[in-house]
């Protein structure tokens, strides 16, 4: 956004929750708000930085899957964040060169960098769109998604730990309006921060976030199952993030979980994970 003076203003006074997910990403793309908000975060959830790039393994794992599997060739990702490799266009340009994928963040920082880092195959296609997943219906009408994807034909809507930050009944809408023009065949991707495996660890990470200004909901089983209330999931289904395999292998993470010092051997599990085919 800018100011009446036509200045950008890029919020480093404040934390985002792309930013932290860079920090915790190893990255350097973040700021000082970031880096004290990041840390009361990781009080509350230790093994914060393992489940990260949980997330992370879990998207190149369900992308590949689609691409390399299921035939799909057009990709939607909203809340891309600070691009990190494996970043999504790369795991389907790998297995699909044509593959058209199109990134959306309301952070300007975030598209600076994606932009200037996320260049795809000359046979495919990589757009970005700086957008709010607040408002569904700016990000369908974008130039950029309507000059790349092709609604008439599948399309996979990426949303790697997003809808906890939208809390209330709205996401549910929100999801809903970003699926109806979706052909049949399509895919919801989706990570959700949940209760229901280490309760108290996820009630601090969501007060954590609160309390550096980022609203977050963590949403049980039954929360999440209504993102995928008109679809078919498929396998494995709705499960811990680190569960869900679909067959293929996930291109190799920099700093492999393994080697980081969470404080345990084997974090638990913080959300769900699932991919949904649309009717």
């Amino acid at each position: 956004m800018a100011d009446d003076g036509g200045v950008v203003d890029l919020g480093q006074d404040r934390a985002h929750s792309a930013r932290i997910y860079d920090y915790y990403l190893g990255g350097r793309d973040n700021y000082e708000a970031d880096r004290v908000a990041a840390a009361a975060i990781e009080q509350a959830i230790p093994s914060v930085r393992a489940v990260a790039r949980g997330n992370r393994a879990f998207m190149a794992r369900a992308v590949r899957h689609l691409s390399a599997d299921l035939g799909v060739r057009q990709f939607l990702d909203i809340g891309t964040g600070i691009p990190t490799e494996p970043n999504l266009h790369q795991v389907a340009q790998e297995a699909a060169p044509d593959a058209r994928v199109v990134y959306v963040d309301n952070d300007p920082i975030v598209l600076a960098h994606a932009r200037a880092l996320l260049t795809g195959t000359p046979e495919g296609v990589t757009r970005y769109v700086e957008a709010d997943v607040h408002d569904p219906g700016r990000i369908l009408s974008a130039p950029e998604v309507e000059a790349t994807l092709d609604f008439s034909r599948p399309v996979a809507l990426s949303l790697i730990a997003l809808c906890h930050f939208v809390p209330g009944d709205e996401v549910y809408d929100i999801i809903d309006t970003l699926l109806a023009p979706l052909a049949p065949g399509s895919f919801l991707v989706m990570t959700h921060l949940s209760p229901d495996f280490a309760p108290d660890m996820v009630e601090g990470t969501v007060a954590a976030y609160r309390q550096s200004g980022i609203e977050m909901e963590a949403r049980s089983y039954d929360g999440v199952a209504r993102f995928f209330r008109d679809m078919d999931v498929i396998e494995p289904g709705i499960v811990a993030i680190d569960d869900w395999h679909a067959g293929g292998v996930a291109p190799a993470l920099p700093d492999d979980v393994s080697t980081l010092d969470t404080g345990a051997t084997a974090p638990p599990a913080a959300g769900y994970a699932a991919v949904g085919r649309k009717r």
